[in-house]
């Protein structure tokens, strides 16, 4: 039986400018499979919302992993993001035999781990991941657009949409923003050529 505890792992929000690097980890349960599950993307948001109530509800073990703003600056999105994934999988309350990732590669840590592109589609386990880590992302944007509203989190999640680049410009970058980022580096370098004038 211990054989079947597999982990899937995968993360979402490398490309946004604010915000964790959210990562999710699954062990599913293999006597409990659950309908539906696809790579997070493709699903409604409603149909994620649900799905990922029904994944922690019925998986044997579920974590969230994260990297903040400040850990990418330091580390770059890549290695944030392993760190993230490697958070994830140690948050599980039972330590799986194998950890299978999504994309082209696997953090540098001690677990037994592949890596299968496109995981998020083919792999349930990933496909699981993928949804918990979208929503809790997603959340954080909702979060964040409650608190400041004129930047329009909850519309474009923190992705470099032409509509944010242009609040990005007009009101520059907040605490939450990762300020290595071209974009930010960008309108921060014009606030304060603004400021200085």
């Amino acid at each position: 039986m211990t054989s079947s505890l597999i982990a899937g792992v995968d993360e979402v929000g490398r490309g946004p400018l604010v915000g964790d690097v959210v990562t999710a980890a699954v062990i599913l349960d293999p006597n409990s499979p659950i309908l539906g599950l696809d790579d997070s993307k493709k699903l409604s948001e409603k149909k994620r919302v649900a799905l990922s109530q029904e994944i922690k509800r019925s998986a044997l073990a579920w974590s969230i992993g994260r990297a903040s703003p400040l850990e990418i600056d330091q580390l770059n999105i890549l290695h944030a993001t392993m760190l993230a994934m490697t958070r994830a999988v140690q948050g599980l309350a039972i330590q799986p035999n194998h950890v299978l990732v999504d994309g082209n590669r696997c953090p540098n840590w001690q677990y037994s781990s592949e890596a299968i592109i496109k995981g998020d589609g083919s792999v349930a386990a990933i496909s699981a991941a993928s949804i918990l880590a979208k929503v809790e992302r997603d959340q954080d944007m909702l979060d964040l657009d409650a608190q400041y509203p004129a930047y329009g989190f909850a519309k474009h999640k923190g992705y470099p949409t032409k509509v944010h680049m242009q609040k990005l410009a007009e009101l520059g970058p907040l605490a939450n923003y990762r300020m290595s980022f071209k974009p930010v580096k960008a309108a921060l370098g014009a606030r304060q050529g603004q400021l200085a004038e």
